[in-house]
């Protein structure tokens, strides 16, 4: 299955520009949030948000010959992770880098490679003016933000409509609000033959595969859970057992499928629906007819009521950065109402910001199919921002895999072994 635009791109480190050298103290802290000069940054290789950075950057530098930030796409390389990391290590990291996964912010945080942004004096109320309640979730344990919440592509179910109505399904409002209903959809479509499968999520164990099968159904069916909250694994609760048990009925009635997909299955036919955000709109345009639904819940909740995962790339300033002062301006700058409606407009990704459907209200009249996502991206959920959180998937990909995907152990029984193993990462710091 195609990954979602955006997903743990991946950087390279080498001969990299940076924006200086890491180490030094509190005093050399202090001095670098208040020097100003030239920075450089990295941004997606998405098309359409290079164009963004292109236009936000030659905005920035028209305006601020003495502080020109230089911008470069994020090249291709193994993980991002791995990459990042090691860019923090050799202190040759950029300034700012525009597609921060929220995952790993407790790693790069436990390098010392980030600055906690609470540390400029308008930090704290810039991020929580901005983006409002949702901003909570990305502090880190000790209580700052090391991560500016930037931009969310929440997840939905998409459907073809033509492979619906070959299995004589309502295209209009198909039934999927239940699991019931669901599964009843899903078996018309297979057994009509309209597709192959009636979904493809990724059956791959990479840790993040579960952010587009399990959580989503989670985040909805427990009002907004994450997976691990205070302190503790929330996953082996009864909600979280009913999603298994519903992902558990899909691949073991053939209606998903186990093994790996090249290429998009819902593009191509294979599958009749896909768990995706905003941004595969665009990719879809002119090659499926679709329509668009929250993910089910066990009882059917009301779209208004539905949570779903947010899929959000963040802003990081890396504390190899020496011009923190100018970085902290630019990355304001990027994040103003205006530059916000010029990545929506280019993307059609959702600003993590308060009250994005009227904000932009404009946008949305001219491209009503984003209108859906404006609404579901005021609930949304987020990964944890705990210590050890990529273990913490890792772990929980590996008990869901083996039982769910492949029915080699039962559900119930691997969450809750899961869940011990969970609980004793969060504990190390």
């Amino acid at each position: 299955m195609k990954v979602q635009a955006g997903l743990l791109a991946v950087v390279l480190v080498g001969s990299l520009a940076a924006c200086g050298s890491g180490g030094g103290g509190a005093g050399d802290a202090d001095a670098a949030a208040k020097a100003r000069g030239p920075i450089t940054i990295w941004y997606s290789n998405n098309a359409e948000e290079v164009a963004w950075g292109k236009q936000m950057v030659a905005a920035w530098n028209a305006a601020h010959a003495d502080q020109k930030v230089t911008a470069q796409e994020i090249p291709t390389g193994k993980s991002s992770e791995e990459v990042i990391g090691a860019a923090i290590t050799a202190g040759n990291a950029p300034c700012l880098i525009f597609n921060t996964s929220p995952a790993s912010v407790s790693q790069f945080q436990k390098q010392g490679g980030l600055v906690p942004l609470d540390s400029f004096p308008d930090g704290k109320q810039y991020i929580e003016d901005r983006s409002g309640d949702v901003a909570q979730q990305y502090k880190s344990a000790d209580g700052k933000y090391y991560q500016l919440p930037w931009k969310s592509n929440p997840v939905m179910i998409f459907y073809n409509k033509k492979a619906f109505a070959k299995a004589g399904i309502d295209t209009t409002n198909p039934p999927l609000k239940t699991y019931d209903e669901f599964l009843a959809t899903s078996r018309k479509v297979v057994a009509s033959k309209a597709a192959k499968v009636a979904i493809y999520p990724a059956p791959s164990n990479e840790f993040y595969q579960s952010w587009f099968d399990f959580y989503p159904l989670y985040a909805a069916e427990t009002g907004g859970k994450q997976l691990v909250a205070d302190g503790k694994s929330t996953f082996a609760s009864d909600e979280g057992k009913k999603v298994a048990g519903f992902w558990q009925t899909m691949y073991k009635d053939k209606l998903a499928s186990p093994e790996k997909y090249t290429g998009d299955a819902f593009v191509d036919g294979t599958a009749a629906m896909a768990v995706v955000g905003p941004w595969a709109i665009a990719t879809y345009k002119g090659k499926v007819d679709w329509g668009v639904v929250p993910v089910p819940t066990s009882t059917g909740k009301p779209a208004n009521e539905i949570h779903t995962f947010s899929d959000a790339k963040n802003v990081g300033m890396y504390s190899s950065c020496k011009n923190r002062g100018t970085a902290w301006d630019v990355l304001k700058f990027a994040t103003s109402q205006d530059q916000d409606g010029k990545f929506l407009a280019a993307s059609g990704q959702m600003p993590l910001r308060k009250d994005v459907a009227t904000t932009y209200a404009d946008y949305f009249t001219k491209n009503p199919d984003y209108k859906v996502f404006a609404d579901q991206a005021s609930r949304t959920v987020e990964v944890p921002n705990v210590p050890n959180s990529i273990t913490i998937w890792q772990t929980f990909r590996d008990a869901y895999s083996k039982s769910v995907i492949f029915g080699q152990e039962d559900p119930g029984s691997a969450l809750d072994g899961a869940a011990q193993k969970v609980d004793q990462l969060v504990k190390q710091s």
